[in-house]
């Protein structure tokens, strides 16, 4: 059964105003989640962070963002938050964000 990726409506703007890099990088995730499931993605390039909430690491020219997501029933993932990422920690806000944004989804 194939994977669906979802993205939460303020998720998907995130990721439009990312650089055009980051988003190739966000796509081409995902269509390697939808093709073949999250056990095919590269090493590294999902970390678990807490409870349910995981993070895509995206990295390209312009910089390095973050794309935070929930799994839900029937092999569905959803896209909670995307932001460029400017320290070594993920900053708490983006995650008390991602986690609201994580429980509007069912």
């Amino acid at each position: 059964m194939a994977w669906i990726v979802d993205f939460h409506p303020a998720a998907r703007i995130e990721a439009a105003a990312q650089p055009l890099d980051i988003r190739a990088r966000l796509e081409h995730l995902v269509v390697i989640i939808e093709g073949h499931g999250l056990s095919h993605l590269p090493p590294k390039a999902a970390k678990h962070l807490h409870g349910g909430l995981w993070e895509l690491r995206l990295t390209g020219r312009d910089g390095i963002a973050r794309a935070l997501y929930v799994t839900r029933s029937s092999q569905r993932l959803v896209i909670v938050r995307v932001f460029s990422k400017k320290t070594e920690k993920t900053p708490s806000r983006e995650l008390e964000l991602a986690v609201k944004r994580a429980k509007e989804v069912s």
